[in-house]
């Protein structure tokens, strides 16, 4: 039996995973990006829940194209996914590419 969050999951094409038991890293790196998304949301006023929603869906492409991680070697994630890409794309359902105007939301 599936949770109501899992049929949304689901009906939006989006695959919920769960991090391993005991596994203090990981649940660690999601702890620490919902923190950054707590702190952008706690800065600004959002006259709507569409400016919400713009400006976390602005939050996760500049988080995903431009913020460096350490785990990744010090890159940002799409650029870690472009270089496992190169040598075993079969591995990936769509290719890897930067997207463009990041700026162009506000």
């Amino acid at each position: 039996m599936y949770s109501r969050f899992d049929r949304v999951c689901r009906r939006h094409g989006i695959e919920h995973r769960l991090t391993k038991p005991r596994t203090p890293q990981t649940n660690g790196r999601v702890e620490r990006f919902n923190g950054r998304v707590a702190e952008v949301i706690k800065v600004a006023y959002f006259n709507s829940s569409q400016a919400l929603r713009d400006t976390l869906l602005h939050y996760v492409r500049i988080y995903n194209q431009q913020i460096p991680q350490k785990s990744l070697g010090h890159i940002a994630p799409v650029h870690a996914l472009k270089n496992w890409y190169a040598p075993r794309p079969e591995l990936f359902k769509k290719r890897v590419y930067n997207l463009t105007g990041l700026d162009a939301l506000f």
